[in-house]
């Protein structure tokens, strides 16, 4: 399957440019969704563990408003995405020392409310943040390369791509290390992992970190794609879409993310584009579709049926 897994992400990255060049109005989208799914996979290494949090939003508005404070300065992107990575590990760090003492709905819940006062801290230092309006990024350079509006929007969809599979490999290669086995088992047998004299507070803190940076990654390339960073990418109902986009997905690949993040982008659009007042109706509906039907998520579903045909095949 791990053969499989990385074929597949293969073509899927090979779909995903094709579709950019024969729709070339996708690549904004895509590029959102890449970046998206880079967070899922912070998530996704939290989720292994059995912890859930309701505020990573947090680390990708960190991630994001690094670049608008940043950019008027040092308007290059190869300074402005490490810059938001950096930002975004030490915040998840200073947090992750506090949070990964708790479990379960305790540590969901902390997240959720340590990003909903750094929403309410986003919003109301209007002198500094500009408050609901926002900081509107201009164009950045590309390694020291002033590229038109198309030119950098294909650099970023193309460096989004390449750290979605970086992002992806690395997130494989982390979950079948013993830190990664450590994680499963502070879902299953915490005890018996401080028993054998592995603390399980530093092998979450470690994930939490890792997951905090690739939000910051995350965030950096939203702020540059959209070039309008708001308070609302702090707000609780982004960090939902997050989790929204974990279970549509599915846990049981690094893909999930991924395939979750492009399916939301596009079902968003195209709802909102034929139901501009119910498109969160159809979401949700395609969400408790996917519960129903496929606990498994999207990946649940591509692998079951590779192993049907498998097996019809032997």
């Amino acid at each position: 399957m791990r053969r499989g897994e990385t074929l597949l992400g293969l073509l899927g990255a090979a779909a995903l440019v094709a579709a950019a060049l024969l729709a070339p109005w996708l690549k904004f989208i895509l590029t959102v969704a890449l970046a998206k799914g880079i967070a899922v996979i912070g998530i996704l290494l939290l989720l292994r563990a059995g912890q859930v949090s309701f505020g990573h939003a947090l680390y990708v508005a960190m991630g994001a408003y690094t670049v608008a404070f940043l950019a008027p300065a040092m308007p290059d992107a190869a300074v402005l995405l490490p810059a938001g990575a950096a930002i975004a590990t030490l915040t998840g760090l200073l947090i992750g020392l506090f949070v990964s003492r708790y479990r379960e709905i305790f540590f969901g819940m902390l997240n959720l409310a340590l990003s909903m006062v750094v929403y309410s801290l986003l919003e109301k230092l209007y002198d500094l943040t500009k408050g609901t309006d926002g900081i509107r990024v201009e164009l950045p350079r590309f390694f020291g390369m002033a590229l038109d509006r198309p030119g950098f929007e294909w650099a970023m969809f193309a460096t989004a791509l390449v750290l979605a599979l970086g992002a992806g490999a690395f997130a494989r290669l982390y979950l079948d290390s013993p830190m990664g086995q450590a994680l499963s088992a502070i879902k299953t047998r915490e005890t018996r992992l401080e028993f054998m004299g592995i603390s399980a507070r530093r092998v979450l803190l470690a994930a939490y970190v890792i997951s905090a940076l690739l939000g910051g990654v995350a965030g950096a390339i939203i702020g540059m794609t959209t070039r309008h960073v708001t308070p609302l990418l702090a707000y609780w109902t982004a960090s939902g879409e997050l989790v929204f986009i974990a279970i549509l997905g599915g846990a049981g690949s690094v893909l999930g993310p991924f395939l979750g993040a492009v399916t939301f982008e596009l079902v968003r659009i195209y709802a909102g584009a034929a139901v501009a007042d119910a498109w969160q109706m159809i979401l949700g509906g395609v969400l408790l579709a996917v519960i129903l039907f496929a606990p498994g998520g999207l990946w649940g579903m591509i692998a079951g049926l590779l192993r049907r045909r498998a097996g019809a095949a032997s």
